[in-house]
């Protein structure tokens, strides 16, 4: 696994991190830029949705089919993401196209057209988007869950909302694009193959600005509520479960992650075993750590019968209060195998490292090795994850449903 990981940091405080991988030809890198949703004005949900498309449509001396074209032409594999802190754009692609790709990004985060009728095709899209989310309930179901169980605006949804993407402007969306693309506060991740002083010179000269001041931390306010019903008449109900738990800072948080592996880490895992298997409750259950800078939560899906729904809560909760009154020795080992394959995966694939190496740095103000991780897993024990457990009961929980009726 990479040991090494390179940083720069510009005279603007724009932060360069890369991480090298000796077994690839291929590069994959991430601009964080500061404009998550949990940062937009109040009125602007899905603005980010917006923007990620709308700044791809022309930028520079290049309309929407020429810079369309230019990016295909060097491979790119383009991502974009919304999430509460970041706006992130960037692709995986050819290490030896690596410059030309980073140039034509300058482009789009620095020059983007921004044109109205551009905006409009965006903004429908990401209308359209919303809309969409009628046809997945389980996506939706769980979006509904991080606004309820995080104090606003930190669980807004990235996604957006329909009401207020309709009376959103382009002249609103470039002041937005204008105010938060701060570079200041930018981070840029590479990982795989490339010449890591080359990409400084590059950055600095296509970057390199005054500094700007950073924006106002965000500050939450009370959350929604403990319990959200949205109906609907179908044959299956969409339960969304959240609890509080430790931050991605905390001296506890790998006794977490262990924790959550025990309970939804496989098939042999707690909840798959004891709503699923034993009592044929429903037909899909998952748990997940999810973790913001601001606060975290143990998240959990379950899809199942209006008939079964009440019983399927009722054993979740209880499987989630049981897991502290005890953790065998085969359980630890399965859910510290469980963790390890997924980083060993991780470590493979370049779009996944830059990633990881962006996300550390804005969380953890550092970047953690893989084999760092490995070790802190390795750590873990059934009395440490018990510790852990015991002082931080779950015993609050955050439920969202959509369904035909109400659940207690």
């Amino acid at each position: 696994m990479a040991e090494r990981v390179d940083k720069h940091i510009l005279k603007n405080g724009m932060v360069i991190l890369g991480e090298p991988m000796a077994t690839v030809e291929s590069a994959a890198f991430d601009f964080m830029l500061p404009a998550g949703a949990a940062l937009l004005p109040d009125g602007c949900c899905g603005a980010g949705s917006v923007i990620a498309d709308w700044i791809f449509r022309g930028a520079g001396d290049r309309n929407s089919r020429q810079l369309s074209d230019a990016l295909d032409g060097l491979g790119l594999h383009r991502a974009s993401s919304v999430n509460s802190s970041h706006i992130t754009i960037g692709a995986s692609l050819e290490a030896g196209n690596l410059a030309e790709a980073i140039d034509l990004y300058a482009d789009i985060i620095l020059r983007a057209s921004l044109k109205q009728d551009q905006f409009e095709l965006a903004r429908q899209l990401a209308i359209d988007g919303v809309l969409a989310l009628d046809d997945d309930p389980r996506q939706k179901v769980m979006l509904k869950l991080r606004e309820q169980f995080y104090p606003s605006p930190l669980g807004r949804s990235a996604v957006g909302e329909i009401d207020e993407l309709k009376t959103l402007t382009a002249e609103r969306t470039r002041q937005i694009i204008k105010n938060k693309f701060n570079l200041s506060q930018t981070i840029f991740a590479v990982a795989g193959k490339y010449n890591f002083d080359a990409i400084c010179r590059q950055i600095e000269n296509l970057f390199e600005t005054q500094q700007r001041t950073p924006a106002e931390p965000v500050k939450p306010v009370s959350k929604a509520g403990k319990y959200m019903h949205l109906h609907n008449d179908g044959a299956q109900v969409h339960i969304g479960l959240m609890t509080n738990t430790v931050k991605p800072t905390d001296k506890d948080y790998y006794n977490a992650r262990v924790a959550v592996s025990v309970l939804s880490g496989g098939m042999s895992a707690r909840l798959f075993t004891e709503v699923r298997e034993k009592r044929g409750l429903c037909y899909a259950i998952g748990a997940r750590y999810h973790g913001l800078k601001e606060a975290a939560g143990i998240m959990c899906y379950a899809g199942t019968t209006p008939e079964n729904a009440q019983e399927t809560l009722d054993v979740i909760m209880a499987e989630f209060k049981r897991l502290s009154e005890g953790i065998s020795e085969e359980e630890i080992s399965r859910a510290k195998v469980g963790l390890k394959s997924s980083l060993i995966l991780q470590s493979e694939s370049s779009s996944s490292r830059a990633g990881g190496i962006g996300s550390d740095y804005y969380m953890l103000g550092k970047v953690r090795s893989l084999d760092e991780i490995k070790n802190k897993i390795e750590e873990t024990s059934v009395d440490s994850v018990l510790r852990f457990l015991r002082n931080n009961k779950f015993k609050d929980f955050t439920v969202v449903t959509i369904g035909p009726k109400c659940l207690k």
